[in-house]
């Protein structure tokens, strides 16, 4: 149990990442960082926020752990386990104890989605105590003063049964994301994929045009990472039309009838 290092040099992002702010959202962050607060990151799918926390990270300049949470994520997969080698059982930290021990940031992305004895060990991290319990050793960590929690859900994506508890949610700094207005959309795209303006421009029309079909057969519309997708496509080669059909228009949905429609508005703009 001596003598944890920081996580291996790859944690750290030593290249600044692109990101264009849409508010004060880079301001808040940094205030909440020392002030030793946790930031919960709000917003659709595939709109920025992880790519703002590994721009913090980089601003900060801590390492940044991501989790991907999943529904068979369990508080031992955070926290950590015993594993048994040839000839001995050892301890190994998980995810969020290394980020602990380190000072580091740990990011849980989409955290709803992981199972419910998750939220037994965030909490005490995300209240003045800054603890991280680990039962299976019989102790409590206390977080490094570097050590950062952050995490993210999309609350228009998710069912009743996985909404964020309100006794989670009011540990944390809430920083609301949306897909960028048009004008800045097109920037990133351009930025993104080396696209040029026009055609930039008629992604970001139909992103807009998918967008309002929300909770008309949609789940979500899409996102800037899918239209940076289809820029990607446009930019190798591939016709736009058939680029936005495998990477927006299949991306979306699997409903025939939906898929149709979405291939009509590809049509009308390309």
């Amino acid at each position: 149990m001596e003598g944890h290092a920081l996580p291996p040099e790859e944690h750290f992002i030593t290249v600044e990442p692109y990101y264009e702010p849409t508010g004060d959202e880079i301001a808040v962050f940094e205030a909440a960082y020392r002030n030793r607060l946790p930031v919960l990151l709000k917003g659709p799918t595939g709109c920025g926020k992880t790519r703002f926390m590994e721009h913090m990270a980089w601003r900060l300049k801590r390492p940044l752990i991501t989790v991907s949470c999943h529904d068979d994520l369990t508080a031992s997969d955070l926290v950590g386990r015993y594993l048994i080698t040839a000839d001995q059982t050892v301890w190994v930290d998980g995810p969020l104890a290394r980020a602990v021990r380190a000072g580091g940031i740990c990011y849980l992305d989409e955290v709803v989605e992981a199972r419910k004895d998750t939220t037994v060990v965030i909490h005490p991290l995300a209240d003045d105590r800054r603890m991280l319990p680990m039962e299976k050793l019989g102790l409590e960590l206390e977080a490094s003063p570097e050590f950062m929690l952050a995490i993210s859900y999309n609350p228009g994506y998710q069912s009743v049964l996985k909404e964020l508890k309100q006794s989670t949610r009011q540990r944390f700094v809430a920083l609301e994301f949306d897909y960028p207005a048009a004008p800045l959309e097109q920037k990133i795209v351009v930025k993104e994929t080396g696209l040029d303006e026009a055609r930039a421009a008629q992604l970001v029309k139909l992103a807009a045009m998918t967008r309002n079909l929300k909770g008309s057969g949609l789940d979500e519309g899409a996102s800037t990472r899918l239209l940076v997708h289809a820029g990607k496509l446009m930019m190798d080669g591939i016709p736009p039309a058939a680029a936005c059909r495998g990477a927006i228009a299949r991306a979306l949905t699997d409903e025939p009838e939906m898929l149709a429609a979405v291939d009509e508005l590809i049509a009308t703009i390309f």
